[in-house]
């Protein structure tokens, strides 16, 4: 990795230093800013303007993660994560080189991502660097407070690489 890459800058709502609910582990959260989706019921709002947040430069994270030694990895929320894919692609290859995982939640599906990961190699880079990725709208109707990293039951927690082993979506045993 390059140094110039790191210092590329992202729109982000927030960053949650540690948290325990968003995947796996000890986790750093990443709210990226703008969503295109703008489900009902969204937990985060504030995140689906663009234009909202505040702007972050890749080191500027990677530094922050690197002075948490208990962390086993970051979590992409939003917003939505792949309005920021190339970028964030980068980061994750940060992440990877430095022994720790990736979890993504998006308001796409897998399959739709993997449409659009045709035409854009941002794309196409985040979904290669994400261990786990958790798709779909929220839907309000399909709540429910009991699934484990989840907030809908539409939405799906995919274990990506047993998905690009087998060429069919695999879900993570929680």
């Amino acid at each position: 990795m390059n140094a110039e890459e790191l210092d590329v800058e992202i729109r982000l709502a927030d960053l949650v230093g540690e948290s325990v609910v968003d995947g796996k582990g000890i986790r750093m959260t990443i709210f990226t800013q703008g969503c295109p989706h703008r489900c009902e019921g969204c937990h985060n709002p504030t995140t689906h303007p663009f234009e909202g947040g505040h702007q972050f430069t890749l080191r500027k994270i990677t530094e922050l993660i690197a002075k948490n030694p208990l962390l086993d990895g970051i979590t992409l929320s939003g917003g939505e994560p792949f309005v920021w894919a190339k970028e964030l692609a980068v980061l994750c290859r940060w992440v990877h080189e430095h022994n720790m995982n990736v979890w993504c939640y998006t308001g796409y599906t897998l399959e739709e991502l993997n449409e659009t990961a045709r035409k854009n190699a941002g794309v196409e880079a985040l979904l290669d660097e994400t261990d786990v990725l958790v798709d779909g709208r929220f839907v309000l109707a399909e709540r429910d407070l009991m699934l484990t990293f989840r907030g809908s039951r539409n939405q799906r927690v995919i274990d990506m690489k047993k998905t690009r082993e087998s060429g069919a979506v695999t879900l993570l045993d929680l």
